[in-house]
């Protein structure tokens, strides 16, 4: 698989002009809770020719295949990412952290994860996970029986919205470090327990309501929203630094 994400990658750079500065997983199996059918969520960050930068032309700044049932690969143009990282987009630092790399041509990711903490805000990123946890704990683990993969989906921004609450700083992207600030030892017996299943279920299994999991998650999320409540906003910051990033890799 790993050949055929690198040629469909080298065929997005051909048929749009472009230059892939990295490419990474973000999905389940860049988070550490993959099915045996998870599909593969390859995200890239691109550049276009200088020249377009400076133009009064408009260009799409996201570059996309369609989604089969294997494979899901979109990108952003780096100016479209930079903008983004300005304002601690959660998703976007899990990328910059993925521990699945399929191509990295530039030393771009690593001059970010440099600059994250700087321009990290807790608060937008602890408002986007919860969000997410919430959402999910309301639509989808109401039921006796619920897909499998949905507490992993309430889990993981749960955890990553109570590491940032405790002043941890930015959220990991892994779940197996997320984890590590649950002391309940009933719940991590629970997950581990899960997680055995999930690595060996398909992506539409489904499972019990655990009644361990199930307090926990409802208890956490009425702390957490408490918590996020008293965040600050992030104080303005000087954009000179992504400036320099932009003029820099835009004629790689």
């Amino acid at each position: 698989m790993h050949s055929r994400i690198l040629e469909q990658l080298a065929a997005l750079e051909e048929t749009n002009a472009v230059k892939i500065l990295f490419a990474c997983e973000s999905g389940s199996r860049g988070w550490g809770f993959a099915s045996t059918d998870s599909d593969f969520d390859v995200r890239f960050v691109y550049a276009r020719p200088a020249s377009t930068y400076l133009s009064i032309k408009e260009y799409r700044d996201v570059i996309e295949l369609p989604v089969d049932e294997v494979l899901d690969i979109n990108g952003w143009d780096i100016k479209k990412a930079l903008k983004l990282f300005y304002k601690s987009n959660a998703p976007f630092y899990e990328w910059l952290q993925s521990p699945i790399l399929y191509k990295e041509t530039t030393d771009l990711r690593q001059t970010l994860l440099s600059l994250m903490d700087h321009y990290y805000s807790p608060r937008a990123a602890c408002h986007h996970y919860l969000s997410m946890a919430h959402n999910t704990w309301t639509n989808d683990l109401q039921g006796e029986q619920v897909k499998l993969k949905k507490y992993f989906y309430v889990l993981r921004p749960l955890l990553a919205c109570d590491w940032i609450a405790m002043g941890k700083g930015v959220a990991p992207m892994e779940f197996k470090d997320l984890r590590t600030t649950i002391e309940d030892n009933k719940v991590q017996k629970a997950i581990d327990e899960l997680l055995i299943v999930k690595m060996k279920a398909d992506e539409k299994s489904v499972w019990h309501a655990d009644p361990r999991l199930m307090d926990w998650i409802g208890e956490k999320i009425s702390t957490l929203r408490a918590q996020s409540a008293e965040f600050q906003d992030r104080p303005p910051i000087a954009i000179d630094s992504l400036d320099a990033v932009l003029q820099k890799y835009v004629n790689v």
